[in-house]
């Protein structure tokens, strides 16, 4: 028996059964409709009191029937045909409207998020002819016709209203190969796939978080987004007492969500807060997209960063922990997902198999990690017996430790201008020039991963043999991007991350980097609320003179 949709309470059986009968139904399939099969509808939705909303492929045959307006009977969107951003999904809804007005924006937003060829909206009169039994029914007194447009600032068109037999004359096919003509032309050269994220951003701002904080961490998802390659649409923002448990946001912005994402294009919804696992699930199916959050990002990036051996053994580790919880329910997504931000790394290929499995894994994997620990450890020990003081740069992501690195020990270490741009940890020997109080000294630099604001929790466990060289080392370099609108707050986030580690790190020196890229009155500021830190340029080597001098303060002063 097929399916009736919608909202079935009080219905008589004898309006199931015509319900049912509708499935048998078939147009042709070039009609929009038929003044028969239209009536039909007419008759059965007055008869009921309610609107009714069928569904038809191209071929004219009925495949879905639901009571309730389009939006209360849309197809969900896992469900619907995905042909990109050049194809209609190949399905029309004729609806019945029993208040005699045009389609209404939820009506017409349920055709934009099925991506519908055609919605045709059939006003209802009750004046109508009697059926069998002296009951009056309705019948179509004036046609809407609806479709879309490839234009995002206009998504729809309503076209105005026809007679029933105008309607039913009209070339279907003609009209849906027009519209994908038209939109044919406008995404060529802009082809949407699986290896280019085009990405909407979204975020929640809740009570207790500031204006300037919550832009500030928008912005700082958008560059995430971008160092792992995608591309940024729009961002899309929510006032909420708290997070609603469901799906983070409302009712309405996860629609309004949907809508940007069906006229931009969009393939990707990215979240600036972490999701549990029911409410990415519970996003996916009601947007119809691949849904992932801050951390799946920054996964996403380490996945592509990690080089060394050792580096893919610590991100497959974080990987796994995090997914762990959230297989239950993702048969169905995970068989879709071919690429792109939240799917890369060493291990996706093992997110389909079974939980004890993946447990098993990630259970080797953490016992590889403690082997790891215990190698480092064992060269960190070396270095302590040929006396050699070692020097940890730490801060922020994108602050600058990779070119500072390299400027004060002739390194050739990777740079750009990306967050997450190194990785694995990179030692190099550094040289302190000869001074008439003390001859020359060699300690060792350590370039390490850059820290950032919520580090995830997996991230921190997985990299906790590379962050040891943080807390061992004899002393800290903090780099500051003193060019970053938010490096007070970036100093906060890095100070507590240090705080939080198991042993507490050395003496430590700030060092604001990028004075060459700030304005006189920011460089005052920080040199009044920061009076002992230093203030180099890395990229023009200002400053590195005394940055060299103050090292050997740091180190002479840590050795005591």
């Amino acid at each position: 028996m097929e399916t009736i949709y919608g909202k079935l309470n009080g219905l008589k059986s004898s309006h199931l059964k015509q319900l049912q009968r509708l499935y048998q139904q078939r147009i042709p399939g070039d009609r929009l409709t038929t003044p028969e099969f239209a009536q039909r509808l007419a008759a059965l939705s007055s008869e009921m009191g309610q609107p009714l909303s069928v569904y038809l492929n191209r071929r004219g045959q009925v495949i879905r029937v639901g009571v309730g307006t389009p939006r209360q009977t849309q197809i969900p969107p896992l469900e619907l045909p995905r042909y990109g951003a050049e194809r209609l999904c190949g399905i029309r809804c004729i609806t019945t409207d029993l208040k005699g007005e045009a389609p209404s924006s939820a009506t017409l937003t349920a055709m934009v998020l099925q991506r519908l060829d055609v919605l045709v909206s059939l006003n209802i009169t009750g004046q109508g002819f009697t059926r069998r039994g002296g009951t009056a029914t309705g019948y179509v007194e004036t046609t809407y016709v609806a479709h879309l447009l490839s234009q995002p600032d206009t998504p729809w068109q309503v076209l105005p209203p026809q007679s029933l037999e105008v309607v039913a004359e009209q070339d279907f096919l003609d009209l849906v190969e027009g519209l994908e003509e038209e939109f044919r032309q406008d995404v060529v050269g802009n082809v949407v796939d699986l290896d280019h994220d085009r990405v909407i951003v979204v975020g929640l701002k809740t009570q207790g978080r500031r204006d300037l904080q919550f832009e500030q961490g928008l912005t700082e998802v958008r560059r995430l987004v971008e160092s792992a390659g995608g591309e940024v649409l729009d961002t899309l923002r929510q006032n909420r007492d708290r997070p609603h448990p469901q799906t983070v946001v409302g009712e309405g912005k996860v629609e309004e969500i949907a809508l940007a994402a069906q006229t931009l294009g969009a393939n990707l919804i990215v979240f600036d807060r972490d999701l549990s696992p029911a409410q990415g699930r519970n996003l996916e199916r009601q947007i119809g997209l691949r849904v992932v959050d801050r951390t799946q990002v920054i996964l996403d990036i380490f996945a592509q960063r990690a080089q060394s051996g050792a580096g893919k053994l610590q991100v497959e580790l974080a990987q796994l922990q995090y997914c762990m919880p959230r297989l239950t329910g993702q048969g169905q997504a995970m068989s879709r997902l071919g690429g792109g931000i939240g799917t890369r790394g060493p291990g996706e290929t093992q997110l389909e198999t079974e939980r004890r499995t993946i447990q098993q894994r990630i259970s080797r994997l953490q016992r590889e990690v403690s082997q790891l620990q215990a190698h480092r450890a064992r060269l960190r020990h070396q270095r302590q017996h040929q006396d050699v003081p070692s020097v940890a740069l730490v801060g922020y992501t994108n602050a600058g430790k990779s070119t500072l690195l390299n400027v004060l020990t002739s390194a050739e270490v990777y740079v750009a201008d990306q967050l997450f741009a190194t990785l694995d940890p990179t030692t190099r020997r550094l040289v302190l020039p000869q001074t008439e109080a003390t001859p020359p000294k060699a300690l060792l630099v350590t370039d390490t991963v850059g820290f950032i604001h919520e580090l995830p929790p997996s991230l921190v466990d997985a990299f906790r043999a590379t962050l040891e060289e943080v807390t061992e080392s004899d002393a800290l370099l903090h780099v500051v991007d003193l060019s970053h609108d938010a490096w007070k707050t970036q100093i906060e986030a890095v100070n507590k991350i240090l705080g939080e580690m198991s042993m507490p790190p050395g003496p430590s020196l700030l060092v604001f980097n990028k004075v060459d890229q700030v304005p006189s009155e920011v460089l005052a500021t920080a040199q009044e609320h920061y009076p002992q830190a230093v203030f180099v340029s890395a990229t023009d080597r200002l400053g590195l003179t005394t940055l060299r001098q103050r090292i050997e303060q740091l180190v002479t002063y840590a050795q005591l």
